[in-house]
C-alpha cells in the first residue's frame, strides 16, 4: 500500500490533534508527514550557501541573531537551487503554498484568531521558509507581529537527540502583561511553561495573540544546527 500524499497526512494529523488553549491556542503533533516523505525532505535540505540571514533579506531589523539562516520557498530562490533540490522544493511548494492548504488551516485556526481577516481567503497571505539555526542561537520571549496570525513550525532533526531544542512557551510573571509584538522581552520577566520536543517529523503550531509569548532557549556551543520548515499565515497589508 502506498503512502498518502504528504498534504493529506498533514491535514489528517492536524484535524485530529487536540488544541491546547493555555496560555494561548497551540497544537503539537507528531508524524505529520509520511515517513518516506520526511526522509526525502531531510535528504533535500539544500547546502548552507543557499541560505541567508533574515537581516540580509530585510525581513527583520535591529539586533536579530545572525545564527538563523533561511531559504524562502518561493519561485526565485527555489529556481536558483541545483538539482535534485530544485525539483523537490518546486513540487513541495505547490501544495504547501496552495489555496487549498491555506483554506484548511483557516478552517482549523481562524476561529481562534483575535485579528482574523474580514475579507475571507483574500485577506491572508502565506509563506514558507526553510530554516537553519546554528550554535549560540536564541530567541527571547516575544509574541510576533500582529500581522502574523498563525505560525506553524515543522521540526526536521535527524533523530531524537535534540529534543530539548524545541520552541519554549512562556508566561509573564506579571499575569496581566501583554505585548504588541514590537520587541523581544527580558527572559527574567517570564517563566517557561514547557518546551515542545524537537523530534523528527513533528509540528508545533500556534495562533498569534497578545499573550503568545514564545522563544528559544539558548543553544549551547556544542549543539548541532536546528533544521526547521516554517509556514506562516499573515494578514494582507
Amino acid at each position: 500500500m502506498s503512502s498518502p500524499h504528504p498534504a493529506l497526512q498533514l491535514r489528517y494529523a492536524i484535524a485530529n490533534a487536540p488544541l491546547q488553549s493555555y496560555p494561548f491556542p497551540h497544537m503539537y503533533v507528531r508524524n505529520v508527514f509520511p515517513a518516506d516523505f520526511y526522509r526525502r525532505l531531510r535528504e533535500h535540505i539544500p547546502p548552507r550557501e543557499h541560505f541567508r540571514t533574515l537581516t540580509s533579506l530585510k525581513r527583520v531589523f535591529g539586533a536579530y541573531p545572525e545564527s538563523r539562516l533561511v531559504l524562502p520557498i518561493a519561485p526565485e530562490p527555489v529556481s536558483e537551487l541545483e538539482e535534485p533540490y530544485r525539483s523537490f522544493w518546486k513540487e513541495t511548494g505547490k501544495w504547501l503554498l496552495s489555496d487549498d492548504l491555506l483554506d484548511f488551516m483557516l478552517d482549523i485556526f481562524e476561529p481562534l484568531m483575535p485579528n482574523a481577516s474580514k475579507s475571507g481567503l483574500e485577506g491572508y497571505r502565506h509563506e514558507a521558509l526553510l530554516v537553519q539555526d546554528y550554535s549560540t542561537y536564541k530567541l527571547d520571549p516575544h509574541t510576533d507581529s500582529p500581522r502574523k496570525v498563525l505560525s506553524v513550525l515543522f521540526y526536521l532533526p535527524p533523530d531524537e537527540s535534540l529534543s530539548h531544542l524545541g520552541t519554549a512557551i512562556y508566561v509573564p510573571k506579571d499575569r496581566n502583561a501583554v505585548s504588541d509584538g514590537s520587541s523581544h522581552l527580558p527572559r527574567e520577566d517570564f517563566e517557561c511553561v514547557c518546551t515542545m520536543p524537537f523530534v523528527p517529523n513533528s509540528m508545533f503550531a500556534f495562533v498569534r495573540t497578545p499573550k503568545s509569548f514564545h522563544g528559544v532557549e539558548p543553544i549551547a556551543e556544542h549543539e548541532p544546527r536546528r533544521d526547521l520548515l516554517l509556514y506562516d499565515v499573515r494578514l494582507h497589508a
